[in-house]
């Protein structure tokens, strides 16, 4: 197996030119980093990472552990996180939680024996002694997405307050009177969080957020059905469902669908966290959508900030409303306009051509849209 040296000898260089050129150091001119990377091609070289990470106290790796691989907004934010590595120079060993903090922190073990440079973490819940022990012995970390309330580690995440208030607005406006979310769990940050932003967009029009509104749920989509049954189950039961996150969304979804309801004739339903599949639901859902790249980037920015040595400020990102039919329709539909071929009858009678038709007057097809809700009651 070739080694660096005959890298060299091959390159017609020396054995420090060689190491720069591996490790991308700007000092080499490019007519030698051209004849070191034919070299290293020729000959097959592959770097010794392991004795390179003793040597440099360095394995130019980070560890990921997000919440749940299967919630397409971690799969996407784990991929923006795998891209900017890469682009800085670093690989990515990813831990799935599965929502489950124990899972959570045998990931964290894992990866800090691995002797990763530095660590994002979605947190599972409020609390980890193993990522508190991990910022007391100064292990770079930043959290992404969720973070642990009063540890001083570099937060980046989206702010939804805003989005979560205009979705409001718009649920009102349409019509909509009794109005329920199906909250995540209380030990998340995003979990109270949404609710306290649900809370207090319904207060601003003086509307209540009764205990019997707010469904409890996981993150995941077997709890997005269970409480849109219990909604469903309600003597009064809401006229519009706001899902927390986007798997529990589509089992509130699955649940209406299986009393025979209507998205969004017989209830509205809206999501926290927009993925690609809500265009292709019948009806298109509308969503508050979370800029999952520029999160994922800015985090492994920040964290190369952190092992670098130097400080890294949090980072919070605005969400945004996407308005699609599942909420129905925000104006009545526009009246149709006339075929150009159809005579305006006489303001004094039938028309010049003859007499009315007898019986009632033919059905025509309504224009196209978003259909709109035909009950309406207020609490």
């Amino acid at each position: 197996m070739a080694g660096i040296k005959d890298v060299a000898a091959e390159a017609g260089v020396s054995v420090a030119t060689v190491s720069r050129v591996l490790n991308d150091h700007p000092s080499v001119s490019p007519a030698s980093r051209a004849r070191v990377l034919a070299a290293v091609a020729a000959l097959g070289y592959r770097p010794n990472a392991v004795a390179r990470s003793l040597r440099t106290d360095q394995t130019r790796t980070l560890g990921l552990v997000i919440s749940d691989v299967l919630n397409p907004y971690f799969t996407s934010l784990a991929r923006a996180v795998e891209e900017e590595a890469r682009t800085l120079g670093y690989s990515v060993i990813i831990g799935n939680a599965d929502e489950r903090p124990e899972l959570q922190d045998h990931h964290v073990r894992t990866l800090l024996d691995r002797r990763i440079d530095g660590l994002l973490v979605s947190p599972t819940d409020r609390g980890s002694p193993l990522i508190l022990d991990a910022v007391r012995a100064a292990t770079p970390i930043v959290f992404v997405d969720r973070w642990i309330p009063g540890v001083e580690v570099p937060v980046v995440r989206s702010d939804g307050r805003a989005a979560v208030r205009e979705l409001v607005a718009h649920l009102l406006r349409i019509g909509h009177r009794r109005l329920a979310i199906i909250a995540g769990p209380a030990t998340t940050t995003t979990g109270s969080e949404r609710v306290d932003a649900f809370r207090t967009a319904l207060g601003e029009h003086g509307v209540a957020l009764p205990d019997a509104y707010i469904g409890q749920g996981d993150f995941q989509a077997e709890s997005g059905r269970r409480a849109a049954e219990r909604f469903l189950d309600l003597p009064e039961p809401p006229d519009a469902v706001f899902a927390a996150d986007n798997l529990m969304a589509l089992g509130a979804l699955d649940a209406i669908r299986a009393r025979g309801l209507s998205v969004p004739e017989d209830i509205a339903l809206a999501a926290f966290d927009d993925i690609p599949w809500f265009v292709h639901t019948d009806p298109p859902i509308t969503a508050i959508a979370q800029p999952t790249d520029e999160l994922g980037r800015a985090a492994v920015r920040a964290l190369a900030e952190r092992i670098a040595g130097r400080a890294a400020p949090s980072v919070t990102l605005p969400a945004r409303l996407v308005v699609r039919r599942s909420c129905g329709a925000e104006f009545p539909p526009a009246p149709r306009r006339p075929d150009p071929s159809e005579r305006a009858p006489s303001a004094h009678g039938p028309s010049a051509h003859g007499p009315a038709p007898h019986g009632p007057a033919p059905h025509r097809p309504s224009p196209p849209g978003p259909s709109a809700r035909t009950r309406r009651s207020d609490p």
